[in-house]
Order: C-alpha cells, then sequence, then structure tokens
C-alpha cells in the first residue's frame, strides 16, 4: 500500500481584522506561502501535479480560482493546474484530503495543498450578501425541500454555537474559561518560539496578531450576542487574514526529490450532523475516525479542533472525552484566529510542528463547517 506523506507545512503570521495583511491581495498572500514551501523542500515546480487550495466566499480578489491565482502569481509553471475547494471552515483541510486521496489513488505524486482568506477585504458571507441583489435573501430561502425537512429556523453559526452551549449545558462561565486559557497559551507559545518554523513573516508581519491580555473580568463585562444568550465576542473566533500550505508527496516522489518526510496521513474522513446545529459535526466525524483505525482517544497526542466557539470545543470533549491537557495546547481561533479558507492548513502546520516538539506520535484534526459538516484528519510524526 503506499502512503501520503507530509513534507513541510508553513503558514503567514495570522493577521488581526484591518491589521499588518489586512492589504495584502489574496492572490499574494496564496503566493507568498507556495514561494516558501517551494524554496524550503527544493522542489522543482514542474513537478507539483495540483494545486489545491481551500477558500470562502469567492468573490473579489478571491474568485476565479484562487488556487490557480495564487499559483500564477508566485511565477511558477502554467503548466501545472489548480482547483479551489469550498467546504466552509474546512476548506483547506477538505484540500488536504483531496490532495491525499490523488496519492493514495496512485493518480498522483506531488501535491501542494493548502488555504488562503482575506476577511478585513472581503467580510465573512459576502458570497451571501452578494446574492441579496439577486432575489436570495439566504441561500436556504426559497427552497422548497430545505423548507419541508427543516421550515423556517434560523440558519447560522452563532445560533448553533447557542444551541450546542445549551444543549451540553455550557456555562457562560465555562465558556469564558476556555477563551481565557486560548489566549495564555498563544502567549505562551509566541513567548517560547512554538510557531517559528511555521511561520513565513510577510512584509512587516512577523507574528500573529490576535493574541491579547485579557481577563474573566473583562469577558464577564461583555453583553452577550442575544438576549438571554451565553455567547459574547469573547468565546468566538477572531475575523483574520493569512494563508498556509501542506507539501504532499508519494514515496516516489520523496525519493526523486530526495525529500524528507515529516509526517504521514493515517486517516481522513468527513462526517455530517444537523445543519441547524450547524457546529456539531467535530463529535461524530472523531468517533468516525477513531472507530476506522482502531486508535482511541487515549492514544492521540495532540488534538487540534478548531475554536470556531468555545462551546464546539467544550460540547466535543463531554462526548470524546479527551485530556484538556492535550487539546488546542497552542491556543485556538479564540486566540489566533481563523481566516476561514487557511485554517485547516494553518492547524496541520501547528498540529504538525508540536507534534515534532513533544514528540508525540498520532495528531487529530478536525473542524466544524458550514452545513452541518467537519473533517477529521489523524497523522503520524515519522
Amino acid at each position: 500500500m503506499t502512503e501520503a506523506y507530509i513534507v513541510d507545512a508553513v503558514r503567514t503570521p495570522i493577521g488581526k481584522k484591518n491589521g499588518g495583511l489586512s492589504g495584502v491581495h489574496p492572490a499574494d498572500l496564496g503566493a507568498h506561502v507556495i514561494e516558501a514551501i517551494v524554496a524550503r523542500t527544493g522542489i522543482d515546480p514542474a513537478g507539483v501535479d495540483d494545486v489545491v487550495f481551500g477558500c470562502v466566499d469567492a468573490i473579489g480578489g478571491q474568485a476565479g480560482n484562487i488556487a490557480r491565482t495564487a499559483w500564477l502569481a508566485a511565477g511558477y509553471p502554467e503548466e501545472v493546474p489548480g482547483v479551489t475547494v469550498d467546504r466552509q471552515c474546512g476548506s483547506s483541510q477538505q484540500a488536504v484530503h483531496f490532495g491525499a486521496q490523488a496519492i493514495l489513488s496512485g493518480t498522483a505524486d506531488l501535491i501542494l495543498a493548502g488555504g488562503v482568506q482575506n476577511m478585513s477585504q472581503i467580510p465573512i458571507a459576502s458570497a451571501m450578501v452578494v446574492g441579496q441583489q439577486y432575489g436570495f435573501d439566504t441561500p436556504f430561502a426559497g427552497s422548497t425541500g430545505w423548507a419541508e425537512r427543516y421550515g423556517d429556523q434560523e440558519v447560522s453559526q452563532f445560533h448553533g454555537a447557542e444551541l450546542i452551549a445549551d444543549k451540553w449545558d455550557i456555562s457562560r462561565e465555562e465558556l469564558e474559561r476556555w477563551a481565557l486559557q486560548s489566549h495564555e497559551r498563544a502567549r505562551t507559545a509566541i513567548a517560547e518560539g512554538r510557531f517559528d518554523r511555521e511561520i513565513v513573516p510577510i512584509g512587516e508581519v512577523t507574528t500573529d496578531e490576535g493574541p491579547r491580555e485579557t481577563s474573566l473580568e473583562k469577558m464577564a463585562s461583555l453583553k452577550t450576542l442575544t438576549e438571554g444568550g451565553r455567547l459574547t465576542a469573547a468565546v468566538a473566533s477572531q475575523i483574520s487574514d493569512g494563508a498556509s500550505a501542506v507539501l504532499l508527496a508519494s514515496p516516489e516522489a520523496v525519493e526523486r526529490y530526495g525529500l524528507t518526510p515529516r509526517a504521514r496521513i493515517h486517516h481522513l474522513s468527513a462526517r455530517g450532523a444537523d445543519p441547524i446545529f450547524m457546529l456539531s459535526a467535530p463529535i461524530p466525524a472523531t468517533r468516525h475516525a477513531l472507530e476506522k483505525t482502531g486508535l482511541s482517544i487515549d492514544d492521540i497526542d495532540l488534538v487540534e479542533i478548531n475554536e470556531a466557539f468555545a462551546p464546539v470545543v467544550l460540547a466535543w470533549n463531554k462526548e470524546i472525552g479527551a485530556d484538556p491537557a492535550k487539546v488546542n495546547v497552542n491556543g485556538g481561533a479564540i486566540a489566533l484566529g481563523h481566516p476561514l479558507g487557511a485554517t485547516g492548513t494553518k492547524l496541520m502546520a501547528t498540529l504538525l510542528n508540536e507534534l515534532e516538539r513533544t514528540g508525540g506520535r498520532y495528531g487529530l484534526q478536525t473542524i466544524c463547517e458550514g452545513g452541518g459538516t467537519a473533517n477529521a484528519t489523524i497523522i503520524e510524526r515519522l
């Protein structure tokens, strides 16, 4: 049986809303990490079989197949194709899955997977807002089949996160304690240089801009997003700009280019759950991944689960029972930011480097996604 290896993984620093990366064209953000991967690994760019990038809200500078545009903006061969994936927040994790599947099937040897998002230039849900001028109030309104199945229930990440907090009985204080820990862990990771190997500075931006000093007292003073709700902005992921990329290779490509694999793809899958809850699918996705591999959660040395909202992580852990000390050990999206289409391979870069730093063997990554789906990937450090 062949393998799909991870040769390298990089990311830009994550810029905060209207921060240091806000003025960079999405194609140039993507080109930056592509160039870094090529330079660091020494591959011949002409040998890449495909460029698979994740991106959400593909309009403006993110339209027209940003994977292809970013590759060409980097100055690389026109013969190499590119394709853009939209699995919402898990888009670049799905890019890794598609790339690894191509390698495992024997139809490709070298895949550059990644993602890019400039949320300062193109705000979240811009594609939906643009659709309003064509008579679509939401992506669901007007669909007979959707209405018959789900009625007119609100479909939003905010509503889903509130439903999760309510169903799993997670208090506002618990949510805020997790958020505070995210900032504390992220600030520690930055101070200790844990992200240095994965970050490729861009211009004057050399480090993540999101983490900040805060306190439970400050969080408790914030107004909830809805009357009587538990969520505030403090327990949600940050609006961010950034790009990330992973180089995947077959054993043949490793030999041909003299590459040194850092990890192998042990498992990849995706599962779905209630689209109204929207953000709970990491639970069945994780269970499925563990069942398929025969691993237990105790066999997993590190977990990266995207902190779209604090209740996503806390509900997941109530069901899965992971050691919290292994989960998002360097902070998560609440502190570091969530550049939608780039988050999947951003988390992969962090997971890979932290496994190497700590000597762990298996790392699990899972991301909740719009529509009520989630990807799950298990990598094994080599």
